[in-house]
């Protein structure tokens, strides 16, 4: 493996939102009592995440009269359906992919007529002809560009995406692969008020992240990878297209789950990537408690893992590209150096190891 990250760029919907005031929101939507209002507010509290950004300006909204989105009745009726939602996702996804090229491609010498191979990652929406379509006519890339789509497996996503990149490095040595990962979580907010939903409504936020992956070395260099899957947990974490949006299964036994599934691979992934020798990882930010129970279980220390934690403050969990958020962060910290270990979470359950190194 001798190909490179060579430069990462992000964007974000609309204005950042504090924590405080989506709370507020859901307070407002679901109809909580003080009880359950105060029961969602511990939660966020302790969320470990200060602001958020969304595709729908509902959630910095208070009063149902102001939505633009959502019905204006305080019982949400009727509810955006499925169709509404891609709608919105069609419309804003390819806005926020060139925003987030555009920063991408400007931090290398690279231009957007020497991209070969474009891959697109969301599990938050598609249609089709695609988001990878729409890209190639908006920015005038050639229209022999191949191109490749990543849908529906969740926030390990981009992991895969820079997998197949580095795959066609190997094959095509002067290839220049641009992947882009677009989720618009948001767009997926389920009025039924139960676990599932209180805990993905807490956490997830809509962002944009590209990453140009060629053989030239500048970046940081890919190393090695390896996926894991830990069928125990397989019902705990799951994605459903439902008629009013996509439905996020997420359990509470989530943390503890990867937790256990990490211990019984322990011994196989010190042996392939000598985790006790590394000093940085980039541990993708699903909660504060993945954070915390993933750094327990191989003895990592929050300041060795620090821009997961400040990207899941800003930000929240942008599903597959909150992992780039965190790369990006990486690569712009100039006291930081040698190898990087990045791992991703996901349906399955699944787990993405990625060997990097930054010279």
């Amino acid at each position: 493996m001798n190909n490179y990250i060579v430069s990462v760029g992000t964007a974000n919907p609309g204005k950042e939102i504090s924590q405080e005031k989506i709370s507020k929101f859901m307070i407002n939507a679901h109809g909580l009592d003080q009880q359950e209002s105060r029961k969602l507010n511990f939660i966020y509290k302790h969320s470990g995440i200060h602001s958020r950004h969304s595709a729908l300006e509902d959630f910095d909204q208070q009063d149902h009269q102001n939505f633009s989105f959502f019905p204006k009745s305080q019982a949400l009726d009727p509810f955006p359906g499925t169709k509404a939602r891609m709608e919105v996702y069609r419309r804003v996804a390819p806005e926020l992919a060139v925003a987030a090229i555009e920063s991408c491609l400007a931090k290398s010498n690279v231009g957007i007529s020497s991209i070969s191979h474009l891959i697109i990652v969301s599990c938050t929406g598609m249609y089709a002809p695609g988001l990878e379509i729409d890209l190639i006519h908006r920015l005038g890339m050639k229209d022999s560009t191949e191109r490749y789509a990543i849908h529906f497996m969740g926030c390990y996503a981009a992991f895969n995406g820079l997998k197949m990149a580095d795959r066609i490095c190997d094959s095509d040595p002067g290839a220049n692969v641009l992947m882009v990962a677009v989720e618009l979580c948001t767009l997926h907010f389920q009025k039924d008020y139960n676990e599932d939903n209180l805990l993905s409504n807490a956490l997830f936020g809509d962002g944009a992240a590209a990453a140009l992956v060629s053989s030239r070395p500048q970046g940081i260099k890919i190393r090695d990878y390896q996926s894991n899957l830990y069928q125990k947990g397989e019902n705990d974490m799951a994605w459903g297209i439902g008629d009013f949006g996509f439905e996020m299964k997420l359990s509470k036994y989530i943390p503890g789950l990867l937790e256990s599934g990490i211990q019984s691979l322990k011994k196989v992934l010190e042996d392939r990537f000598k985790i006790s020798q590394i000093k940085n990882f980039a541990i993708h930010p699903g909660g504060i408690q993945i954070l915390n129970k993933v750094e327990q279980a191989f003895g990592i220390q929050p300041e060795q893992n620090r821009h997961a934690h400040s990207v899941l403050k800003r930000y929240g969990n942008m599903s597959s590209a909150t992992i780039l958020f965190v790369l990006m962060a990486l690569m712009d910290d100039p006291d930081l150096k040698g190898h990087i270990l990045a791992m991703g979470f996901g349906p399955g359950l699944t787990l993405e190891t990625l060997l990097l190194d930054k010279i």
